[in-house]
């Protein structure tokens, strides 16, 4: 037995002799059906001891291993797992997100008995897959994303509680039909608002200004409200069909800024460039002028323009300026997100009054 597999080995004999805190036991065949699906990340990482909180391997620790090192989790639900990748967030691809989505939609299709599915993932890019899930799943089932700040490796890990949690939201009927979740830290927030806001914090994930949708405490799950904006079976987007997405770019606004890369953009054919603007969505002359020139280049090859901000909280709204160029606001969301909502929304139209539509309705 390696280090890491007898770490896993220790974390799972030590909890199983824990007395029960949350719920009664019941009979195995009597609980719900959860599928939790593993993509590596902090959550699957390991470090070389329980003081290594930043040097660490992500990715170690199959799902299968996360899931044994709960014991509590069988007085919940019956578990199945499947290993999708098992790498670090920022190592996540778009072809991962589509099979995701797809694995998703086909495990609900499928088998009417499953409560919901639980998504381990690194926190770096979780925020982006949450919110593509989120425009893509096509049941009101609960789909709860889930990481953690700690390796499994780590003094006070919060990786074993956090998936816990998830399980347990995964099979709370009140979850349904509120689109894609994200568990972590007792808090349950929604896909499309929030976003990780601290580097190395345990509370990292958050919805700044629209805040938190519920909480998962010890004696139940508890929502206290639900996004308004479209998502899950309300979505008009469908991934089913699709091997690839369109290729939706992003650039960072400040002072003085090199339109190198806007350049480059345009000349590699991207098919969308999301602007994080300063303040309200606001771009420079320089960004402006470079802008001009692609707009005058034949229709075939212009990408469609959105206004985010770099900010993090607030509006992008319409400005007769930029509404006149073509410019489409991004909303409340955040330059990453728009990104996935630009794809998703190019599979379907470049008609920017549709585009315009789907930013204000999603």
């Amino acid at each position: 037995m390696n280090r890491f597999s007898l770490v896993i080995s220790v974390l799972a004999s030590g909890l199983a002799g824990t007395t029960p805190c949350w719920g009664q036991e019941r009979a195995k065949n009597d609980l719900p059906l959860v599928w939790v699906l593993s993509t590596g990340g902090t959550i699957a990482g390991a470090g070389a001891s329980s003081t290594n909180l930043a040097e660490y391997k992500v990715g170690n620790i199959l799902g299968e291993q996360l899931v044994k090192a709960v014991p509590e989790i069988q007085q919940y639900a019956n578990v199945k797992v499947e290993q999708i990748v098992n790498v670090g967030s920022p190592n996540i691809t778009l072809d991962n997100l589509l099979t995701l989505a797809n694995g998703i939609n086909k495990i609900f299709a499928e088998d009417p008995n499953v409560a919901g599915v639980v998504v381990t993932h690194g926190t770096n890019t979780l925020e982006e897959t949450a919110y593509f899930l989120n425009l893509t799943i096509k049941h009101e089932r609960p789909v709860i994303l889930v990481g953690s700040m700690r390796p499994s490796t780590g003094i006070s890990a919060d990786g074993p509680l956090n998936l816990l949690n998830a399980v347990r939201t995964a099979i709370e009927p009140d979850a349904r039909g509120k689109g894609v979740l994200i568990v972590m830290n007792d808090e349950i927030n929604g896909a499309r608002d929030v976003t990780k806001t601290n580097t190395y914090r345990v509370e990292t994930f958050r919805s700044p200004e629209l805040g938190y949708l519920g909480y998962v405490d010890e004696d139940k799950v508890t929502f206290y409200r639900a996004s308004t904006k479209r998502h899950t079976v309300k979505s008009e987007f469908d991934v089913s069909g699709l091997r690839d997405l369109p290729k939706v770019d992003i650039v960072y606004s400040y002072i003085e800024p090199s339109v190198t890369m806007v350049q480059a953009l345009h000349a590699s054919g991207v098919k969308g460039i999301v602007f994080a603007g300063t303040g309200a969505g606001l771009l420079s002359n320089f960004e402006k002028e470079a802008v001009k020139a692609i707009l005058s280049s034949p229709s075939e090859a212009k990408p469609v323009l959105v206004r985010s901000n770099r900010t993090g909280n607030g509006r992008v709204i319409t400005r007769k300026e930029y509404d006149d160029l073509g410019y489409v606001p991004a909303d409340t969301l955040n330059p990453q997100k728009a990104r996935i909502l630009l794809m998703l929304a190019l599979t379907r139209t470049k008609d920017l009054n549709e585009i315009r539509r789907m930013f204000g309705e999603y």
